[in-house]
Order: structure tokens, then C-alpha cells, then sequence
């Protein structure tokens, strides 16, 4: 596994030769049904089209990669939210993991949703994108996108058409890395942990955000077949891949689950409830609980 800071393998179009600004009402076009798509499936989240809010509450990804105040407040929000919860301060490490965890899993979807609905990639680098914990919201301005050929949005400005559906692929997992990388590298020392076990964990909201949303929207069986070709377990940065296999229950049940490659640390607050993808979760404490479900 290559350490974070090496370049991912180029796509068969580079970042690079994106423009670095794209109009607001063609980026409004181009995104908006996705994000309004993503909205019905989780009502405490809105994402829109806008340049990123700043201040009263909102935090800025390039801020939070920044390391400092920003970053603090973050995770204090999440160290108070443990408390409230289970009565207990998590470890700083677990608290920094789930704090990356609240962080990534919504955030990836901005970029996963519109190519999984749309076959639209928005290039969003850190200083791209805000959020708003308290209110659910967050923000995207993309510098450019990619898309099909054959997508009328291949005429707009800031449009880059690729060759086909695996080079769209390369362009989301290098369009992630990019937004990754600097967020990664803030939270990393506060998480105690190396370059391969962030990594680990970025693939894992990746994979597991856009599965969640998919099954919301009745696509789950779609989702796992594009995720498991969007990860395949060759691609770094990211570490293994979808890795989706299937249970049988009691009666005959089929059971979709995966096992993490990285950890949230939850376990560490409350061993009996680890995350249902989490490695230390048995298969049959899995059926147990899909079944109960």
C-alpha cells in the first residue's frame, strides 16, 4: 500500500484538465436532481449547488484539513454527542474515528450519488464543499465534472466528456482521493493510526454510503454490482474494495454484508453492538440481527 502522500493512478482524463470554475446555473443543472434524489432518501440531510458557507455554525472541508480550530470544534461536537449518548467520553482515537466517520460518509455521497444516478462526476477538492452539522445541510460548488459522450451535459462549460464507463470510474475514485487526502491527513494523527488504516476506513464510507442510500431508493442489488467495479481492491489509495458477499439466514434468507476495512472504533464504547460490517461481528450475529430486522 502506497503512503497517502503518492499520487493515485491517473484516470484516462486527469483533474488536470478540468477549468477551474463552472458557472452556477449549469452546475445547478447538472447536479440538482441528484442531490434532490438524495435528499427525499435521507430527510435530515440537504445538499445543494452553492459556494461554501462560512461561519454560524458551518464548517469548511479545507478548514477542517487545516488542523486547527475548526477540526476542534468538530470533534468536541462529537466527543459532547458520545457523552450525551452513552453516558461515557470515548477514547480521543475513537472519537477522532467517528468524527471522520460523521464526516466522510455524507460528504462521499456528494460525489457518489450523482454518478450512480446520473453518470456525473463533480470534481470537488476541499475547499469545495461546507456542511452544517445542527441543520443537516451541506454544500457543493464543483470545479468541473465529468460525464459520458453521450450525456447532454457534455456540451456544458466545465463539462469533461471521457472514453466510457471505466474511465468515469477512475475519474470518481481520484475525484474522492483528491477530497480526501487533506481531510485524511488532519484527522489522522488525532486517530493514532497509519496511512493504510485511514484508508481503510475512507474506502468502507465510500462503499457503505452510497449501499445505504441505494437500498432507500430500491437500487441495493445495483449499487453493490457499480460499487464492487468502482472498488474492485486494485486502486489506491483506497484499501480492499466493496467486497460485498451474501449470508443465508435460518430460513433460507439471502443477506447481503461486507467486512470493513477499516474501524470506526465504536466497538471500543459498546463491544456488543460493533457495526453490523465490522470484522468483529460474527456471521451469525449478522443474521441474527438482519433477521430481527
Amino acid at each position: 500500500m502506497p503512503p497517502a502522500s503518492e499520487e493515485v493512478p491517473d484516470p484516462t482524463v486527469t483533474l488536470s484538465d478540468t477549468p477551474s470554475a463552472t458557472p452556477s446555473d449549469a452546475l445547478t443543472s447538472v447536479f440538482s436532481a441528484a442531490y434532490t434524489r438524495l435528499s427525499e432518501a435521507l430527510p435530515h440531510v440537504t445538499a445543494t449547488v452553492e459556494p461554501p458557507c462560512r461561519g454560524d455554525g458551518w464548517l469548511t472541508a479545507d478548514g477542517l484539513a487545516a488542523g486547527g480550530e475548526e477540526l476542534d470544534a468538530f470533534l468536541t461536537r462529537d466527543d459532547e454527542q458520545l457523552l450525551r449518548d452513552y453516558g461515557e467520553r470515548g477514547r480521543p482515537e475513537a472519537v477522532a474515528s467517528l468524527g471522520l466517520h460523521r464526516y466522510a460518509w455524507p460528504v462521499c455521497l456528494l460525489v457518489t450519488v450523482p454518478w450512480f444516478l446520473l453518470r456525473r462526476v463533480p470534481r470537488l477538492p476541499a475547499a469545495a464543499v461546507s456542511l452544517h452539522r445542527a441543520r443537516g445541510r451541506m454544500t457543493a460548488w464543483p470545479t468541473g465534472f465529468a460525464c459520458l459522450p453521450d450525456d447532454p451535459a457534455a456540451a456544458l462549460p466545465g463539462a469533461v466528456a471521457v472514453a466510457d464507463e471505466e474511465a468515469l470510474r477512475a475519474w470518481a475514485r481520484e475525484v474522492l482521493a483528491e477530497h480526501l487526502t487533506p481531510v485524511l491527513g488532519a484527522f489522522r494523527p488525532r486517530m493514532r493510526r497509519g496511512p493504510r488504516a485511514v484508508w481503510g476506513m475512507a474506502t468502507d464510507e465510500v462503499a457503505e454510503g452510497l449501499w445505504h442510500v441505494a437500498g432507500l431508493l430500491g437500487e441495493a442489488p445495483r449499487a453493490r454490482r457499480e460499487l464492487e467495479l468502482l472498488l474492485p481492491g486494485a486502486t489506491p489509495p483506497y484499501v480492499g474494495g466493496a467486497s460485498f458477499r451474501t449470508l443465508s439466514g435460518t430460513r433460507g434468507e439471502s443477506f447481503p454484508t461486507r467486512d470493513r476495512a477499516g474501524c470506526c472504533l465504536f466497538y471500543t464504547l459498546r463491544p456488543e453492538d460493533a457495526c453490523l460490517t465490522c470484522p468483529r461481528t460474527s456471521d451469525a450475529e449478522r443474521i441474527r440481527r438482519m433477521s430481527a430486522s
